[in-house]
């Protein structure tokens, strides 16, 4: 009956509100209080030993009217979490909250992210895609930012901290290398491209999030024909924000300059004969476990905004290698 689903719906918009609503409160109070404790503490004369104590009387009294929410520890967090999203400059000194869209849980974590424009990022990116704690936790686990960050320029780098990853052209869609550790793999086990293609639609709502943003899965083995001849592209999609088709090619091993003709080939046959008019240039992703950045430069043009080559890892990637490239990266760029 068409009514009892209407007011179904009604019923459970409005429990997600309060939900919503209920949640925001309680992180606002929760930065309140931090504000308040920190406020206390520079108001001692000896931080270190006249904080803890302030923080285990607090804990104490409201442990008695509140519950175990407010321990000791939380309390800390609580006032971590203020010194990691101080008062904005344009706000009045009165108690004002910034705007916080997040869950408690989620400002959790990001206030353990100690460098100011990586956990900007992640916040941004947790609220316009609707990041769950779970999925922003395997995001930073893979070094998403670090990532991305070294695939721009400082400028690029910067803007991620304001505005998140912003999709304009092929290349921002682009990652090296991506991270496939929720496929289980085994660093070293031995797989078939036809396995890992298997693992991956198998799993293809991880892989979707892996890609990025705008990605819609279309086809799997997609067979093209010409001149009686049949070719089967690995992983075809879509992506609505480039408005173009992105086909992936899975590699096994080192690239070889022959794996870039390849993708060549399925990249025109899709811009000659299934693209539409309107719709852009369509790209290709060779997905390899090696890659000579040399081979790859002289084997595609200079002018290249089509094909790519990008590795792929089956274990989480170390953030202080990451970290280190980026910051040689930085150095080199100072010289």
């Amino acid at each position: 009956m068409q009514l009892i689903n209407d007011i179904q719906q009604i019923l459970r918009q409005a429990r997600q509100n309060a939900y919503r609503s209920m949640n925001q409160a309680m992180v606002n109070a929760y930065w309140l209080v931090g504000r308040r404790i920190v406020e206390e503490d520079q108001a001692g004369e000896s931080r270190a030993t006249y904080g803890k104590a302030v923080i285990k009387k607090l804990s104490d009294a409201l442990q008695q009217e509140f519950g175990k929410g407010f321990s000791a520890r939380n309390l800390e967090q609580m006032r971590a979490f203020y010194l990691s999203y101080p008062i904005p400059q344009t706000l009045s000194a009165e108690l004002h909250t910034p705007d916080f869209q997040l869950s408690w849980s989620h400002y959790q974590m990001l206030t353990r992210i100690k460098d100011k424009e990586e956990r900007a990022f992640y916040e941004i990116e947790s609220i316009q895609n609707q990041w769950g704690l779970r999925e922003m936790k395997r995001q930073f686990d893979s070094g998403l930012y670090l990532r991305l960050a070294l695939s721009t320029d400082k400028a690029g780098t910067a803007a991620l901290a304001k505005q998140g990853q912003i999709i304009e052209s092929a290349s921002d869609a682009i990652k090296d290398p991506y991270i496939l550790e929720f496929l289980n793999l085994r660093e070293h086990y031995r797989y078939t491209e036809s396995n890992l293609e298997h693992e991956l639609i198998d799993k293809l709502e991880y892989f979707l999030l892996e890609l990025g943003k705008g990605f819609t899965f279309v086809a799997r083995q997609k067979r093209i024909t010409f001149d009686e001849r049949h070719f089967y592209i690995d992983l075809v999609f879509y992506n609505r924000l480039l408005r173009c088709f992105v086909i992936i090619d899975l590699k096994i091993g080192d690239l070889k300059h022959q794996d870039l003709g390849q993708i060549q080939m399925y990249v025109n046959y899709y811009d000659r004969f299934v693209k539409l008019d309107e719709e852009n240039p369509t790209i290709g992703i060779v997905l390899c476990q090696d890659k000579s950045e040399t081979l790859v430069e002289i084997t595609l043009p200079e002018n290249n905004q089509q094909i790519f080559a990008s590795r792929y890892q089956t274990v989480l990637p170390s953030k202080e290698e990451l970290r280190k490239l980026l910051e040689d990266r930085s150095s080199g760029d100072d010289l």
